[in-house]
């Protein structure tokens, strides 16, 4: 499906010569040559992992903007995936480049791990599940009689298994991760997280925005070195709270595709494919929220 709301709204790529390797529930990513990959983040949009048929206006271009903010600005912490090779190194057709530029990315080909890295700040989404039927988190005692949305004494790092596209993610305990990647690697992966997460969510409470939780993704390069990959503190890959009118107690107003989650509640679907869609004021409202976000953020 190659749709099209206005010029600035890409659903899907079609790039002539370059071969698309995957198409995810919200990148399309191209081979480059042996050692490079084309990342292009869409506007498209998944809940209830379904990719919903209309996308959202400029996200695209957003979530890569905030993705490379963090990447820079962390790297003092970890190495992350791009190398030397730019988009403007490509041979790509003009009018390829003006669409693409503000939302594509060259990184490095590098072995993803197969599992992703959450880091809980706060208690909501499957963690508040958990806490209300086990008093823990995967696996994690936590104490009692916290709230929805209640901060924790320390964040915490609950990893879950990768899923496919139509597939849904599975928390697991530390001990399973371990068994996957192995104790050392795990244990890096763990410690790297939480100083990713901690910085990152100190600077961003100072520009009013609150870091509820947040998935990193991690790969290792030719010598086993760990990498950062994929995208990085995004609204997409995080839960994103107005820190002016926080409170614990009752799930916050959200700068993600919660909006769009709550709107799809109401609706007499069943969250399987095909997803209905969406009216142009959810769109453009939800438009406005990435962009509030990243105008916070980025301070443009």
């Amino acid at each position: 499906m190659n749709k099209t709301l206005m010029s600035t709204t890409i659903f899907e790529t079609h790039l002539k010569h370059l071969p698309l390797i995957a198409r995810g529930k919200v990148r399309d990513i191209y081979h480059v040559d042996d050692r490079h990959l084309l990342i292009i983040t869409t506007d498209r949009l998944s809940a209830f992992d379904v990719i919903l048929p209309d996308p959202i206006p400029e996200k695209g271009a957003v979530l890569t903007a905030l993705s490379n903010f963090w990447f820079n600005k962390l790297e003092h912490i970890i190495p992350n995936h791009f190398g030397v090779l730019t988009f403007n190194d490509l041979d790509l057709s003009p009018m390829d480049k003006e669409s693409l530029a503000s939302r594509s990315v060259v990184v490095k080909k590098l072995r993803p791990l197969p599992i992703e890295a959450i880091v809980r700040g706060y208690l909501i989404g499957s963690g508040w599940k958990d806490y209300q039927k086990t008093g823990q988190v995967c696996g994690i005692d936590l104490p009692e009689n916290l709230q929805i949305a209640s901060q924790l004494p320390q964040a915490i790092f609950t990893p879950s298994t990768k899923a496919g596209v139509s597939d849904h993610d599975e928390n697991i305990d530390f001990s399973t991760m371990e068994s996957l990647l192995g104790e050392a690697l795990a244990q890096q992966v763990r410690d790297v997280s939480l100083q990713l997460y901690t910085e990152a969510a100190e600077f961003a409470l100072k520009k009013g925005i609150i870091i509820a939780d947040t998935k990193f993704e991690f790969g290792l390069d030719d010598n086993d070195q760990l990498v950062l990959i994929d995208e990085l503190l995004s609204p997409d890959s995080s839960r994103f709270w107005p820190a002016s009118s926080y409170q614990a107690g009752i799930s916050p107003p959200s700068f993600d595709k919660q909006f769009i989650r709550d709107y799809l509640e109401t609706l007499a679907w069943d969250k399987t494919s095909p997803a209905p869609n969406l009216p142009q004021k959810i769109l453009d409202k939800s438009a406005e929220k990435y962009q509030e976000a990243a105008t916070l953020l980025l301070g443009k």
